[in-house]
């Protein structure tokens, strides 16, 4: 089994790192209220999605 001969510097280490980012979700808005919303979601204020309610709420 091999054995690393040296520790691994914090520099290497992080360099190593730097792709394993994780990525903000895309937001849009929804048309109908202007409330944030994931794309290809219902809305969850309102619970339109394609110009029709499919999630009823209470407002």
């Amino acid at each position: 089994m091999a054995v690393p001969k040296r520790k691994t510097s914090k520099s290497k280490r992080d360099m190593r790192r730097t792709h394993k980012k994780t990525a903000a979700p895309n937001v849009t808005t929804c048309p109908e209220c202007g409330e944030a919303k994931l794309p290809h979601h219902a809305c969850p204020s309102c619970g339109m999605y394609k110009g029709r309610t499919v999630i009823e709420s209470e407002e």
